[in-house]
């Protein structure tokens, strides 16, 4: 199989330095470029990320190569996001394994993971997910915008299923793995209502999730609004109007009945044992890291 390379100058880029933003990450690592699961509303699609056409996934050029050789020059550890921009279990991943080869390497040299994903497929590297939580610190969030099978085949048409999404989580969470649910972002008028929220809240539950953090809208901009749009027009004709008469040209989309919504949310997590405040996720996964790696990850 052809492959359509790019050629990338570093992978590995440094974030915020405390340890207190965003799961607690200090650096990013994207493998590839572009995602094949077609979600509606993926901001990637942006015109300032620079990429064209974001339905086609392209791997880049010797990125392990590049990544041992970032890893090995920081004298600084820390926690890494993997897959934020790009899910790094896309379409190619089987045959070139780039993602399983970073694991490997964050694993060798002390560095922590944070990764995002909307597949089932990293089932195959619990070994090294294992390997990376006993020392490094582990935080796994499973990516979902709506909890309904039915809307996601519409809105998420090529990712794992929920129900295997869940599923995953699962097995991660039984293999002693923190993982959790990334309840992003969660679409006005369409995946936005009380009984979905409660829904998502006992899945998570029910599969052995540490947390839920969620975003109460969408954004939109330039390339990204058309597509949804478009998709909109599509899947659910006239919701598109609703969508320019309530928010016109903004950027951030939030969910009109947010209160209530953050109101029902946070008492289902509370009664379900189930953190949703970004400091309470964080710590909640620094607590397995061994005391002398806890010192070296995060200072």
């Amino acid at each position: 199989m052809e492959y359509d390379w790019i050629t990338a100058k570093s992978i590995l880029s440094p974030r915020q330095k405390n340890g207190q933003y965003w799961f607690g990450i200090d650096y990013t690592v994207n493998l590839y470029r572009g995602c094949n699961h077609g979600c509606i509303y993926c901001d990637s699609r942006s015109q300032c990320y620079g990429i064209d056409d974001f339905s086609k996934v392209r791997p880049k050029k010797e990125a392990l190569v590049l990544l041992e050789r970032e890893l090995k020059s920081k004298k600084q550890k820390g926690v890494i996001s993997l897959g934020a921009m790009s899910d790094s279990y896309n379409a190619l991943e089987k045959e070139l394994q780039l993602t399983r080869g970073a694991l490997a390497l964050f694993a060798q040299y002390g560095f922590g993971l944070s990764l995002e994903t909307k597949s089932d497929f990293l089932l195959r590297d619990s070994d090294l997910f294992q390997q990376i939580a006993q020392n490094n610190g582990l935080i796994i969030k499973f990516s979902f915008s709506t909890p309904s099978q039915e809307k996601a085949k519409k809105i998420e048409p090529q990712a794992a299923s929920p129900a295997a999404r869940f599923h995953a989580l699962r097995q991660l969470s039984e293999k002693g793995i923190y993982c959790g649910v990334l309840y992003c972002p969660i679409l006005p008028f369409l995946t936005d209502s009380v009984a979905e929220v409660q829904q998502m809240v006992a899945y998570a539950k029910e599969a052995g999730a540490k947390f839920i953090y969620p975003y109460w809208g969408i954004t939109l901009r330039d390339r990204q609004r058309d597509f949804f749009y478009a998709q909109l027009d599509h899947h659910y004709p006239g919701l598109r109007t609703r969508y320019a008469q309530t928010y016109g040209s903004a950027y951030a989309c939030g969910c009109p009945q947010v209160n209530n919504l953050q109101q029902v949310f946070q008492q289902a997590c509370q009664k379900n044992g189930l953190f949703y405040r970004m400091a309470d996720i964080i710590n909640g996964y620094r607590q397995k890291i061994p005391a002398v790696e806890q010192i070296s990850l995060f200072k």
